[in-house]
């Protein structure tokens, strides 16, 4: 999740760099939510791993 955010955000910023801001901004908007959803699902696992086993 991570790896694609970060891809987003390298295209986003050479995007910008070219002029290009309609794309830019659409892969910022991606790489922003797919960080954020990668933090969730990280935080998720690393509590429901700590949970004693039944």
């Amino acid at each position: 999740m991570f790896g694609w955010a970060l891809t987003f955000l390298i295209v986003a910023i050479v995007a910008g760099l070219l002029g290009l801001t309609g794309i830019a901004g659409a892969a910022t908007n991606i790489a922003w939510i797919l960080f954020v959803v990668g933090l969730v699902v990280a935080a998720l696992m690393f509590f429901n791993g700590r949970a004693p086993r039944a």
